[in-house]
């Protein structure tokens, strides 16, 4: 990784934002990670990921690595970075060149104080190679003399956890086995009651190892709704049919509807046409925050395919004492 700007290996411009930093790590750590990529050169490549998003997901570590470069772990804490970045300006407008990168021909300053103050002078033609005098110089002081990035913390993983409505809308507790490259895994998840669709359930610990002793990321499992017969969910609301027979649908009933919570009693007015929405207010998915979602029971009336003698002379009647042209309804 040496020589390797940090924003290149994420593939960020320096003028990224956390949030555009923290996805970019992301999207590289569940691509390069060793626990889901076998390829040779992905675990080293993962480090790079690992210690460049270590330091630019660190505010005053950035700040530290965008003035002193690929030296600023040898640099020791009570440098001011600003300080030493107005101390790089002058010894840059003095004709230093390249000398202030690598200690060549030139004049500048390296040290806690701005010229004039307590610091370490380097003349023209004295050649100082800043990599050595940092060595020997800051070794004592706590500051970091080696590249290398240690502990790595684990990468965060994520998996699809599908749930039928009725599982969704209960919760409780399950047993799941997810695939891995080291075989199955199996979790005991507490699913909390009302999860809906995409909601993310954190499993910590459970995600990529770390290196070195460091932590282990996090498992997040993705909730998905299974396609279902009879439910449609958007949100917290739940959408479901409620056929009513055409005399229900006209004279109007108290007809049993079956929810994932259980039965319920829906009363549908007389004159109620097809695609007619009922509300039943905080019928829908639980909230355990706030407040529950809806149920919209949603008629759909229905004819008998056959019709028995009585029924066809009823509806022969109907049709003759009728006024009503549904073709000019509404």
């Amino acid at each position: 990784m040496a020589n390797r700007d940090f924003y290149d290996i994420l593939g960020v411009p320096r003028t990224a934002s956390q949030e555009e930093i923290q996805r970019a790590y992301r999207k590289l750590a569940r691509s390069y990670h060793p626990d889901v990529n076998k390829d040779p050169g992905a675990e080293e490549r993962f480090k790079d990921i690992s210690g460049a998003y270590d330091v630019l997901s660190d505010p005053d570590l950035r700040r530290r690595y965008d003035v002193f470069g690929e030296d600023f772990r040898r640099v020791p804490e009570d440098v001011d970075p600003e300080t030493w970045a107005r101390a790089r300006e002058q010894a840059a407008r003095a004709g230093a060149g390249r000398g202030w990168a690598r200690g060549g021909p030139g004049r500048g300053w390296a040290g806690a104080g701005a010229p004039g103050e307590q610091g370490i002078r380097f003349g023209a033609g004295e050649g100082i190679d800043l990599d050595e005098l940092f060595e020997g110089l800051y070794a004592g002081r706590g500051g970091r003399t080696t590249r290398g990035w240690g502990a790595v913390p684990g990468a965060d993983q994520e998996a699809e956890l599908v749930l039928s409505v009725e599982d969704a809308w209960r919760g409780g507790r399950r047993s799941i086995t997810l695939a891995g490259p080291e075989g199955p895994r199996h979790y005991d998840v507490t699913i909390p009651a009302g999860v809906t669709d995409g909601q993310r359930i954190r499993l910590a610990g459970q995600g990529g190892r770390g290196s070195d002793g460091a932590r282990a990321g996090d498992l997040y499992l993705i909730v998905r709704l299974a396609p279902h017969p009879r439910y449609h969910v958007e949100g917290r609301d739940i959408q479901v049919d409620l056929p009513l027979g055409p005399w229900e649908a006209a004279l109007g009933a108290t007809v049993a509807l079956d929810t994932p919570g259980g039965e319920v009693k829906v009363r549908v007015p007389a004159g109620t046409s097809s695609g007619r929405r009922l509300r039943l207010r905080g019928r829908g998915m639980p909230n355990p925050r706030g407040s529950p979602g809806d149920l919209f029971a949603e008629a759909m009336v229905l004819v008998p395919p056959t019709l028995s003698k009585d029924e066809r002379r009823l509806f022969e009647e109907l049709a003759a004492v009728s006024k009503f042209d549904p073709r000019r309804a509404g």
